[in-house]
């Protein structure tokens, strides 16, 4: 329980309607969107209408040394807003505006509650575009985003949130409110700290402002889907077309389990007895959109896909991605409880990787759905299961560990997207070694010594 102090400070700074301690309210932030996540309330819920007040609410939470965690939508999957110790959930969704859409240097400055989607549709008006695209776009803010550095279909050839963060206003873990980065296109002073905080998971500090790149949007976009009777041909497939020097817009697997479950959610055309889908967009000038896209069409088939087709119209195209952006919220209706892992390997190593997944799934008797950013070597391999069947738990327990280990031996990494949250912080020793989980240690000692951002997160105490 709060201090009755710390209560009444919150009041005093930030307004009684904006201070929330009814149980129901609490219970609502106990939980983000990870799966089988031991669920924890905060004392209090309180929603800043400004960078000052934010930086209010830290000092207040600094001097009674009480936890705090930032939040956006909730929508990560790696446990990183669930308050595990207590204290104050930080809802930033009241700074929620697109403070300025700069033409002339491309770029935009928005406030950290601004959903994504809402970020484009502004920069779309102007012929721009802001490129990372989560699945959960139209309702993820950009300052989780940032936080948790998400990517997207559009990774393989436009990146991830990274990429496009010029500058940031942050609050420290004391208080002080400071800029780093801007505008400019050059930015070499220092140490690159955008970068550092970028992907931080409100560990380091709060982000009250983001300066990010757009870019022009592209002309012509074309949709390729291709049907594969076997597994492998789809992983080299995905090789060839970047061995050939095309960098689609979007390089997307699905497997069987996923295509069913899809299809019967969306009616997109799918077809049921596929093995795998890939689904395919190249984006530019006209013209060398019809280009590539003849010839993303000849080296699908010399690889052994049993069709392709091409979109013939919006209408089409948009189905089809419909499809995709559904494969999460499909396969939940099939079991109570849906365990997302976010693997990432060289794409060079995609087929061993869906082999060792399908290896995996029939070692613990367990059904694994594989889709995800083949592209760029993000698979999520989603594990269907109950929660409450502890002895099924068990297995997918160790099913995960083992889907990590094998992304790591072959020269994968931990997350290409979801962050480290709660769910991975065991593993990190596996890809970083004592050493390096100890740096990390060190930074959040330097900037966060009394472990009051988003504690529990990424690195805990020694």
């Amino acid at each position: 329980m709060l201090a009755r102090e710390v209560l009444e400070e919150l009041v005093q700074v930030l307004g009684r309607e904006n201070v929330l301690t009814e149980q129901e309210d609490l219970l609502t932030y106990a939980y983000d969107a990870t799966a089988a996540m031991k669920h924890h309330k905060p004392d209090v819920v309180v929603a800043p209408l400004s960078t000052e007040q934010v930086a209010d609410v830290v000092k207040i939470a600094m001097r009674y040394h009480v936890p705090i965690y930032p939040r956006g939508s909730g929508t990560n999957l790696s446990g990183g807003t669930i308050p595990v110790e207590g204290g104050i959930v930080l809802s930033m969704l009241n700074l929620n505006k697109i403070l300025e859409v700069d033409q002339d240097n491309l770029t935009a400055t928005v406030q950290p509650g601004v959903i994504i989607q809402a970020l484009n549709d502004e920069a779309a008006k102007h012929g721009l575009l802001y490129p990372p695209d989560p699945g959960t776009v139209t309702t993820a803010t950009m300052g989780g985003s940032v936080s948790e550095c998400s990517g997207g279909l559009r990774g393989l050839k436009y990146g991830v949130t990274k990429h496009y963060i010029m500058g940031l206003q942050l609050v420290l873990a004391n208080g002080e409110v400071i800029r780093w980065g801007g505008k400019t296109v050059k930015n070499v002073t220092g140490y690159d700290l955008v970068a550092l905080f970028t992907g931080a998971e409100g560990t380091l500090g709060i982000i009250t402002e983001i300066i990010v790149k757009l870019i022009p949007a592209p002309e012509a976009r074309k949709s390729i889907l291709a049907i594969f009777d076997d597994v492998d041909k789809a992983g080299r497939a995905i090789a060839s077309i970047i061995r050939n020097k095309v960098i689609p817009a979007t390089l997307e697997i699905m497997d069987n389990v996923t295509i069913q479950t899809v299809e019967e959610f969306v009616h997109a055309g799918l077809p049921l007895d596929a093995v795998a889908v890939l689904l395919c967009e190249v984006d530019g000038y006209k013209e060398v959109v019809q280009r590539e896209a003849i010839l993303v069409e000849r080296i699908l088939k010399e690889e052994g896909a049993v069709q392709v087709k091409i979109a013939k119209d919006d209408k089409e195209r948009d189905l089809l991605w419909l499809a995709r952006r559904s494969a999460l919220p499909s396969l939940a209706k099939k079991r109570p409880t849906t365990v997302l892992e976010d693997a990432t390997v060289p794409r060079s190593k995609i087929p061993d990787m869906l082999k060792a997944i399908r290896r995996i799934a029939t070692k613990h008797n367990l059904q694994i759905a594989t889709f995800g950013h083949a592209g760029d070597g993000n698979l999520h391999p989603t594990i269907l299961t109950d929660e409450r069947d502890t002895e099924e738990m068990k297995r997918v327990h160790l099913a995960v560990d083992e889907i990590f280990q094998v992304a790591i031996s072959l020269g994968g990494t931990l997350s290409g997207e979801h962050g480290i949250g709660i769910a991975k912080m065991k593993f990190l020793d596996w890809e970083f070694g004592e050493a390096g989980v100890a740096a990390l240690r060190h930074i959040k000692e330097a900037l966060d010594p009394n472990y009051i951002l988003n504690p529990g997160k990424i690195v805990r105490r020694d």
